[in-house]
């Protein structure tokens, strides 16, 4: 059964052997997504562990309790990048080769930083299942030990000393939320956290986009659910583990999905609010919990992981720009206007009169569902809200504006 091949034991004795290498990381009161969410919520910020992620923990157990022949061989993983840079640096430690298989498009970040640990990167399909069909073909060609991301009882061991220091911190804990992929960070959060106390509640979250355990636990049965990808790369997993899928079934009282614009939205409240910077998979706990997806919270102690922060900067403009638009901070629009002098400066005050800040415009006479004596104007502005687009738009309307969102 699963329930003894992982053990509250395990996760103790993983504690032990992270010592000196995992940080203990913050468990910081976030009172902007408290107030949002209607509960106590503390966010517990693996974000700022060594590697950036929470999965050096349960990489390192593994490698850590490996032979010195299985090291010998040489390890090898698939990751999405998170897992990589964590069995990278346990190889580095233990002075063993590492090669680890990732996605083609992995952020290129997790690719360099892989490599800075000093792990030989071979870049192989478009989502991780296919990576980590890659590496189970290089395993069996040369003999190198496998170090699976989650579907391992060392891995998910490490991964449940996450729950030991929310419950050292905060024992009265309610309800623990967390990002679900192939299942192995909750899966060791729940062992830990029900075995030490039945009545927290363990809520998983998924990308909408890639559903699969989330399926699999609804339908009885492991699904591979081919999906799209995500701003949460470290998640979009297609198929769960057959131990993850056991655990979660006994364990996970609910999992709930968030889609893209709720991820990035949730990317740009935690920058901006909370001052602290998480990677889609890291910020769809918090997604999930600003808008009102996980039930029965009202009043409760919620402890939600960032569960990690390496965020491709040259992904950041884009999550940002599509949080602003989300929120209604950025809006862009089409209207015609008469082709005359003064009629653009007309328009250009109205905007200014409303107090939104003009970031782009340009008009164009050449559209051919125009007609002659008007032009197109398109606008890109920076407004307050929902409420300050909606009485911009108003006034547009009374001033005989016809106005399109695009």
């Amino acid at each position: 059964m699963s329930e003894e091949r992982v053990t509250l034991a395990m996760v103790k004795e993983a504690q032990e052997r992270l010592k000196g290498v995992a940080q203990k990381t913050s468990l910081s009161y976030a009172t902007s997504v408290s107030e949002v969410a209607g509960c106590d919520v503390w966010l517990k910020l693996e974000n700022l562990q060594r590697t950036g992620s929470f999965k050096l923990r349960g990489a390192y157990n593994k490698v850590a309790s490996l032979t010195p022949e299985e090291r010998e061989k040489g390890v090898i993983a698939a990751s999405a990048g998170n897992h990589a840079q964590g069995v990278a640096l346990a190889a580095s430690v233990y002075g063993c080769q590492s090669t680890i298989c990732m996605p083609k498009h992995a952020p290129l970040m997790k690719v360099a930083a892989t490599r800075g640990y000093g792990a030989n990167v071979v870049l192989h399909g478009d989502f991780f299942d296919e990576a980590a069909a890659k590496a189970v073909e290089l395993t069996e060609k040369y003999g190198y030990t496998f170090v699976h991301p989650f579907n391992d009882p060392q891995v998910i061991a490490g991964q449940g000393t996450i729950s030991l220091e929310i419950l050292d911190e905060i024992p009265d804990i309610d309800v623990i939320v967390a990002p679900i992929g192939g299942g192995g960070l909750i899966s060791g959060l729940a062992v830990a956290a029900k075995n030490i106390n039945p009545k927290i509640k363990i809520i998983g979250v998924q990308t909408a986009n890639m559903p699969s355990m989330k399926e699999s636990i609804e339908k009885g049965q492991i699904l591979t659910v081919d999906g799209k990808a995500s701003l949460a790369d470290g998640i979009t997993v297609k198929t769960p583990g057959d131990l993850t899928y056991e655990i979660c079934q006994k364990y996970v009282d609910d999992i709930v999905t968030v889609d893209e614009t709720e991820i990035a939205a949730a990317i740009l409240w935690l920058i901006e609010r909370v001052k602290t910077v998480a990677e889609g998979a890291g910020a769809v706990p918090v997604a999930a919990l600003m808008n009102g997806k996980v039930s029965g919270i009202r009043n409760k102690k919620v402890a939600a992981l960032v569960s990690g922060g390496n965020i491709d900067v040259n992904r950041m403009s884009r999550v940002i720009n599509s949080g602003l638009l989300r929120s209604w901070r950025k809006v862009f629009f089409e209207t015609v206007i008469p082709d005359q002098p003064g009629e653009l400066v007309k328009l250009i005050s109205i905007i200014s009169n409303s107090n939104a800040n003009i970031l782009s415009i340009t008009h164009e006479r050449s559209q051919h569902n125009i007609g002659m004596g008007y032009t197109a104007v398109s606008c890109e502005l920076e407004t307050a809200n929902e409420k300050h687009v909606e009485t911009l738009f108003e006034t547009l309307k009374d001033n005989h504006y016809h106005v399109t969102l695009k």
